[in-house]
C-alpha cells in the first residue's frame, strides 16, 4: 500500500529522525501529562492511557496501552486488565457519540506472528469503520485517505475524555 505524506506526516517524520531507546509507548507515557497534546494522549487512567495512532487505519483510530511494559495479556494485573477494557468500553462510546460510525473493529494483535507492530507492549485498538471505508483507494490505488488531521480529532475528542474524570 502506498503511504501518502501530507504536510502533518511530514512535520511529524522531520521532528523525529532519531528514534528514542526503548519503547514508545512507555516514552510516551513517561514524557508525562505536559507532553500530551503532542503525543495525542486523550486520556490518562490510574494504570491505562488513551492514544490516538499516529498511522491510523480510520479517523479517530485510537489505542489503550497499559502503563505496564509487557506484550503478555496473562501478564497484566486484575486492576490493569479491569480498567484497559473499561477504558476501551468507554472510548468506544466517546467515538460513536462524535463520530457515528457504522461499526467498529476493536482487538489486539498479540505477538508479532499476529501482526503487533509493537509486540513487546500490548495495547487495544479500537478502528471506527464506515459503510464504503475500504473503496477502491486502498483496493485498486494502494491508498487510503484520511479525511482528518490527527490535531483536528485530538480536538474533537479530548472533551468527551476530560469529562471522564
Amino acid at each position: 500500500m502506498e503511504v501518502v505524506f501530507t504536510p502533518w506526516r511530514m512535520h511529524y517524520i522531520n521532528s523525529h529522525k532519531a528514534p528514542r531507546p526503548g519503547c514508545v509507548l512507555c516514552n510516551i507515557h513517561a514524557d508525562g501529562p505536559e507532553h500530551d497534546g503532542e503525543h495525542f494522549i486523550v486520556h490518562r487512567g490510574a494504570t491505562c492511557y488513551v492514544v490516538l495512532n499516529i498511522f491510523p487505519y480510520n479517523t479517530a483510530h485510537l489505542m489503550v496501552v497499559a502503563f505496564q511494559h509487557t506484550g503478555d495479556l496473562c501478564a497484566l494485573d486484575a486492576a490493569t486488565s479491569l480498567e484497559l477494557f473499561d477504558l476501551t468500553r468507554q472510548s468506544v462510546a466517546i467515538v460513536n457519540r462524535e463520530y457515528q460510525p457504522h461499526g467498529c473493529n476493536v482487538g489486539m494483535n498479540l505477538g508479532q506472528a499476529a501482526g503487533a507492530g509493537i509486540a513487546d507492549h500490548l495495547h487495544m485498538h479500537i478502528v471506527p469503520r464506515w459503510g464504503g471505508d475500504a473503496n477502491f483507494l486502498p483496493i485498486i490505488g494502494g491508498t487510503k485517505l484520511i479525511p482528518e488531521t490527527l490535531e483536528a480529532t485530538f480536538a474533537r475528542l479530548k472533551p468527551h475524555f476530560a469529562q471522564l474524570g
